[in-house]
Parts: C-alpha cells; structure tokens; sequence
C-alpha cells in the first residue's frame, strides 16, 4: 500500500521534506570539507538513484520503455539535477550554505519569467506579473548590490551568479517537464527515477577522468553524503508525490517557504555561519512575491465578496 493512502502519515512526510531540502545545503557544505563538488553530485546522484530503483522494485513499479520518454526525461535530468547540483556544490565553497538555500527560494520566480518567455499561450495575469517584480525586487536585496566590491569577479560574487544560474535551470526544466513530459502520463515516481538514475549515469562517466587522490571520508562527511543522497535525492522525491496527491500541488508547494527558513537556521547553528540583515528580509520579499504570483483573479474576487472565506 502507498504511504500516500495513509493521510495521517502525510504531515510527517510534510515536516520531512521540508527538513530534508532545507538541510540539503547543510549537507553539500559538510560535504566538500572531504569531496570536491562535482564529487559530491556523483554521489548524492549515485546514492538517490539506488534508493528510488530499490523502491521501484520494492513498489513494482515498471519504468517506461520508449526511447522518446527517456529521451525527454534525460533532457529533465540534466537541466534540473546536473546542471543546477553542480552550480550550487560549486557556489556553497564561497558562500554560506544559509544564503544559498535563500537563492534556491528564487526558482519559482524564476520558473514563472521562463514559463512567460516560453509559453507564450498562457497570458500573464496581474497577480503574476506584480508577484514577479517583488519577487526580482527581494532577489536584488539578497544579492546586496551595493555591497560589491569593486572586483566583480570576486569568488563570493560568482557563486551567487552560479546560484542564480542554477535556479534558471530549474525554471526551464520545469518548463520543459510540464510541456514535454507530463503529457506522456508517466507516474511521477517513475519520473523521478529515471531522471536520478540517467543524471547519475552520466555523471559516473566522469569518474575515471577526477582526481580522487585528495579525498577524506570522515564520519561527518559519509553521513552527510548518505543524508543529501538517500533523502534529498531519493525519498524526498516519494514524500513530495505523496503530498501532492494527498493535499494538492498549492499545499505541497509551501514546502519552498520553509526551506530557506531552515537552511538559514541550521548555517548559523551547526557552521556559525553569519548572515546580512539583507538576506532575510530580502527572502521574505521574494516570498511574498511567490504567494502573490500564485493568486488568480478570480480568487481576489471571491475575497472582496466574502471576508470570511480569507480565514481558512
């Protein structure tokens, strides 16, 4: 039977989602005091894939056979693990992990001025395009660009541009999933297997060219790996399909509010890592453009006509 069916498990799926991605960076930082960063991709890649064809077997679930959905769901891979874990491993040696998990708030933002460039047959309503100026207004908060130096190829400056960059790979790869691969009807685990397992297969090509001579395995730095793959790469997918059929997309979404709030707790505890007065706020603002982009008109209007219907 499917977790999914069992609605008392899912606020416990909620809180671990929400623990598992926002302490991802956590872990991606841990990890490269023993990994290099593309290291630290080919095994949480490598990790997250065992785990969700273990589950496959375990569900009988079957993947899909034909090339063309492979075909497409590999382009998935690329774009939305790949690219965007190697950005952000890369990004987390020069910032703090807190202020990466705060750029990684960005990516519905950035989904949504991808989906405006690319999909041209989904007119923009007001709501999106206000939440989309706020939302940009907050990122440039974070960004602090009067704070940069004059260097502008300082390494600090480069990885919020690489972060940025990863969060744009995520808005055109969700694109991308929504026009090309969510009209094949492929089951959302199935989906997320093969987009684990094909970014892990290309990453292992790699292997024999890295230099695996400077790595250190201490405790901190195994378990750090087994919590980024197992977890962040592997089950969270599960937990997050769960939520989404349990409580719908809008609920299971909010997920990417808590994140940051917990990434950002959980820098300055366990690395000590400080943050600005403008990371924060700068956040709030890009969350407050998130919650206002995903308001319809329509429901402005079943809220001007009752009030009451606001406070549930």
């Amino acid at each position: 039977m499917s977790t999914a069916t069992i609605p008392r498990l899912l606020p416990l799926q909620f809180a671990a989602l929400a623990l598992t991605w926002g302490s991802s960076f956590l872990f991606m930082r841990i990890g490269l005091d023993g990994l290099s960063p593309i290291q630290v991709v080919v095994v949480r890649m490598t990790l997250g894939s065992l785990t969700l064809l273990g589950l496959c077997l375990a569900m009988r679930i079957k993947l899909p056979r034909e090339p063309r959905t492979w075909a497409h769901i590999s382009v998935v891979s690329v774009l939305l693990c790949v690219i965007p874990f190697t950005l952000f491993a890369w990004a987390t040696q020069h910032i703090p992990s807190g202020l990466a998990s705060i750029y990684n708030a960005t990516t519905p933002l950035m989904t949504l001025l991808v989906t405006l460039v690319a999909l041209r047959s989904e007119r923009p309503h007001r709501f999106q395009l206000l939440g989309l100026g706020i939302g940009l207004v907050g990122l440039m908060m974070v960004l602090a660009p009067w704070q940069i130096d004059d260097d502008l190829n300082s390494p600090s400056f480069t990885a919020q541009l690489a972060c940025l960059t990863a969060t744009v790979s995520y808005g055109i790869a969700f694109v991308y999933l929504r026009k090309f691969v969510s009209p094949l009807g492929v089951a959302a685990v199935s989906v997320a297997t093969i987009q684990v397992s094909v970014g892990a297969a290309l990453l292992l090509v790699t292997v024999p060219f890295m230099d695996w001579n400077g790595l250190t395995l201490s405790p901190s730095v195994v378990s750090s790996m087994v919590a980024l793959g197992v977890f962040g790469t592997g089950l969270a997918y599960i937990w997050n399909t769960n939520i989404v059929a349990g409580w719908g997309a809008t609920v299971a979404s909010s997920v990417t509010y808590l994140s940051p709030v917990i990434g950002v707790a959980l820098g300055a505890l366990i690395l000590s890592e400080t943050i600005t007065w403008n990371q924060p706020i700068g956040a709030a603002v890009v969350i407050t453009g998130i919650i206002l982009s995903r308001r319809t008109p329509a429901e402005s209007s079943m809220g001007s006509l009752h009030p009451s219907h606001r406070a549930h």
